[in-house]
């Protein structure tokens, strides 16, 4: 957990403010020479952007927890690996993305793919039952739909709609061609608008 600036005493302070200042690139120099606290201020910037990407991957909080954990795990390991032929955050999405998978192939003899709503952050026990039933019924319907999609259908669609990322930001970090990603976001896309369709019909 990040220490509060206002803990810090003023020469680590200064030293903090310094290295948030410096680009990744600039970072990821230092690090790979061994600056710790270089790699420090990179974990730092980038957590809520791999824990945001792994949680909507997996769809699961600690799931999600254990990827991106071990998502800055691998960084330490894997720095060095890193050439600088694409932008530092795009090696890292896709790092993470990978990891995902790896975590859900672990998770996947013990747990279906279908999304537990009773899990999701925003229950209510305590709520109005007849409206916590349709919501909870929603996102069944949800989860259901995106676990029939394909995993490669699913994955950008997730990346594009959710964390809005552009389709060329996308083909570099799934390695697709941008044509593909847009294919995969308008079939997927039309998956779930049909599901969605017969299911307030029904």
């Amino acid at each position: 957990m990040p220490v509060a600036e206002t803990t810090l005493p003023g020469s680590a302070l200064a030293a903090r403010v310094a290295y948030s200042r410096l680009s990744d690139a600039d970072l990821v120099d230092r690090a790979r020479e061994g600056d710790r606290s270089a790699l420090e201020a990179l974990i730092e910037r980038h957590s809520a952007r791999v824990s945001r990407l792994a949680t909507h991957v997996l769809g699961d909080i600690e799931d999600a927890r254990d990827a991106a954990q071990e998502s800055f795990l691998k960084l330490t390991e894997r720095l060095r690996q890193f050439r600088g032929e694409c932008q530092f955050s795009t090696w890292l999405h896709r790092l993470v993305i990978n990891t995902c998978r790896d975590v859900a192939d672990r998770q996947r003899v013990r747990r279906t793919e279908t999304l537990d709503p009773d899990r999701d952050a925003g229950f209510d026990p305590d709520g109005d039952p007849s409206r916590l039933a349709l919501l909870s019924d929603l996102r069944r319907e949800v989860g259901s739909a995106l676990v029939r999609l394909t995993a490669e259908q699913r994955r950008v669609l997730l990346l594009r709609d959710t964390l809005d990322l552009s389709y060329e930001e996308i083909g570099k970090l799934l390695r697709i061609p941008v044509g593909t990603a847009k294919s995969h976001v308008h079939r997927g896309r039309d998956h779930l608008r049909r599901r969605l369709q017969e299911y307030t019909r029904a």
